[in-house]
């Protein structure tokens, strides 16, 4: 998967300008040709330019318009993105720790289960890459700033609980994620575990779209570990309750799906140890980026000097 992502998107709407361009150079025509015609000496002009006194310059117009467009591109600052290898890749893990990971269908909890599956991760994760840790459940948390000690990170998850602040804001755990990752100058991949219940809805009408469209603008690729079922007891309630924890699976295809991920369900914790090994393999892909700023401007500087080139030579006016 390939895409293109601009620094400065708000001057793309300059491409308007390339439509006024087309029709500023056909009127223009017009008003020359009316004008020449009007020429005492007409029928003598003719005989001179072998018939073509007015042309419409078609190659002239295609010159003009391309580097108008790929100035503009230049201005954006299009950067390219592809996906590709990389042992570098630099990794944040996110974990939920809102109440619906408090439920007892993971042995002893889905926090201890997500806990011992980040650090089996963290012991996993080949290369000399840095490690961040993030927590989410009302409120997004940096627990750990990316490190290459993993024995710092690996403490750092030790430490994780669950949070006094309700509801589980995952696009919020995207975005902060994804924050720690901008500076990496190589791969950067956040691995999301969560039950994917979202209960947080922010200022946007769909948060979870923003979030992810945040994480793709910065080339960074999200693999979410879904963990949980519908029949997980809530570990804050008695069970006698009988109240469920929320487990949406379709949330977390959908945020691996469109950053180029992949989704890991687990029921069980065995299921949950299986996932380690294919999970780590993925991720060493990574987007990686080409900035085209200055080429698209060499690109236009070239343009400028055919055109100028053609003006001066095919193209040039009769005095």
């Amino acid at each position: 998967m390939v895409y293109f992502s601009f620094i400065h998107p708000e001057y793309l709407w300059y491409l308007l300008s390339v439509p006024l361009l087309i029709v500023t150079h056909f009127a223009l025509l017009r008003y020359i040709k009316h004008k020449a015609l009007r020429f005492a000496n007409f029928v003598a002009m003719k005989r001179v330019s072998e018939g073509k006194i007015i042309v419409r310059n078609s190659t002239i117009l295609a010159l003009r318009v391309l580097t108008v467009f790929l100035l503009i591109m230049a201005i954006a600052g299009t950067t390219y993105w592809y996906k590709g290898l990389s042992s570098e890749s630099d990794l944040v893990i996110a974990i939920d720790t809102s109440s619906s990971m408090t439920a007892k269908d993971f042995s002893p909890s889905r926090l201890d289960a997500a806990k011992d599956f980040s650090k089996k991760a963290v012991q996993e994760f080949k290369g000399e890459s840095n490690i961040g840790i993030v927590t989410f459940s009302g409120v997004a948390v940096i627990e750990q700033l990316p490190s290459k000690d993993k024995s710092k990170v690996l403490n750092t998850i030790d430490l994780v609980d669950y949070s006094q602040v309700g509801g589980t804001d995952i696009p919020g755990a995207i975005i902060t994620a994804t924050n720690l990752l901008i500076p990496a100058e190589k791969g950067k991949n956040i691995i999301l575990i969560t039950d994917g219940s979202n209960t947080v809805g922010g200022t946007v009408r769909d948060p979870i779209t923003a979030g992810v469209k945040y994480a793709k603008d910065n080339g960074v690729i999200i693999y979410t570990i879904g963990i949980g079922s519908d029949i997980g007891p809530l570990g804050y309630l008695p069970e006698y309750y009988n109240i469920s924890a929320v487990y949406d699976e379709n949330t977390l295809l959908r945020i691996a799906n469109e950053t180029s991920g992949k989704y890991y369900y687990a029921g069980t914790n065995a299921e949950l140890d299986k996932q380690i090994q294919e999970l780590m393999s993925n991720t060493e892909e990574a987007y990686l980026h080409i900035d085209l700023t200055l080429g698209l401007l060499i690109i236009s500087l070239l343009l400028i000097f055919i055109e100028w080139g053609l003006i001066n030579t095919r193209f040039r006016s009769i005095p």
